[in-house]
């Protein structure tokens, strides 16, 4: 099913007789296409159902396209990324037909539908504000992380399952709250393994985000943790990149058993994710959760 949601969106793109868009869109990769198996697991026989999630796809290609560009990104997903290729003009204007070529083919849907899609963006691009306006200087206040994540991360997630159960005639709010909690979830434990990951594993150095001007959750745990004159020196290492800096706070991190204290978190919202659709019985959705939030990493 996977590789026909990939082939619609190939036709979809070929539809706009643009040999760049064809060349450019060739250098993408899908990923595990998560949003799409949470749409297949929750209305899988539905005749529109792979249209769903070719928009969902594309919308998921923008904002990615987009956030290498304002990361300064190099590689996406073990692979040069198309702003490291083609360079950033080119890699802004193919998130932008993405996101119209997708929007296009909305009008065809229920209009509840195309609101939940057109609010997720907005809550895209809001997030990725607050990501941009936070990497300025170490961010201390966990509400903007919660925001920034919910936003940034959650709604795409949170959009798709409420799609898919509308799609199918269900109890929408149920599935948007599964979605929205397994996106935090799942954002946390991506948090975590970019400081306690294997780097081999990760596709990029450890500690990538702090470096990058990320306040993550294991970051803001472990500054609640230290007295103020640690306080100031992890704000010191902030968007620092030495081996000083990120032996410093990984022993500081063990100090403070941050990785049993954010996992802790990460499975309380993935069993909030759970409880969300606890009596609608979905073999499917629950092994989502356990597979990504629940496994040993």
């Amino acid at each position: 099913m996977l590789e026909k949601i990939k082939s619609h969106i190939n036709q979809s793109l070929q539809s706009l007789k643009n040999e760049n868009i064809i060349h450019l869109s060739s250098y993408l990769s899908h990923g595990k296409m998560l949003r799409s198996k949470l749409i297949l697991a929750i209305a899988p026989n539905h005749p529109k159902v792979l249209e769903l999630c070719a928009i969902i796809e594309m919308i998921q290609s923008a904002s990615l396209l987009h956030d290498d560009v304002i990361d300064e990104a190099t590689s996406r997903r073990g692979e040069a990324s198309i702003n490291a290729v083609f360079g950033n003009k080119n890699a802004i204007m193919l998130g932008d037909v993405f996101y119209s070529q997708a929007f296009y083919e909305l009008l065809s849907f229920d209009i509840k539908i195309a609101r939940s899609v057109a609010k997720c963006v907005v809550r895209l691009s809001s997030g990725e504000i607050d990501d941009v306006m936070m990497s300025n200087a170490f961010q201390s206040d966990e509400r903007l992380y919660w925001r920034m994540i919910s936003d940034k991360t959650a709604s795409l997630i949170a959009t798709s399952s409420e799609c898919a159960a509308i799609l199918e005639g269900l109890d929408f709010e149920k599935y948007k709250n599964y979605g929205e909690n397994l996106g935090i979830a799942f954002q946390i434990v991506d948090d975590i393994l970019d400081v306690f990951g294997d780097e081999k594993k990760l596709g990029k150095p450890a500690m990538s985000d702090f470096k990058e001007g990320k306040s993550t959750l294991p970051y803001l745990l472990l500054y609640e943790k230290l007295n103020n004159q640690d306080k100031q020196k992890l704000k010191s290492f902030f968007r620092q990149d030495g081996i000083e800096a990120r032996e410093w706070i990984l022993a500081r991190m063990n100090e403070n058993n941050i990785f049993d204290l954010a996992q802790k978190i990460a499975r309380d919202y993935g069993q909030k994710a759970l409880k969300a659709i606890s009596k609608e019985k979905n073999e499917h959705l629950e092994s989502i959760v356990n597979e990504m939030i629940f496994r040993q990493y």
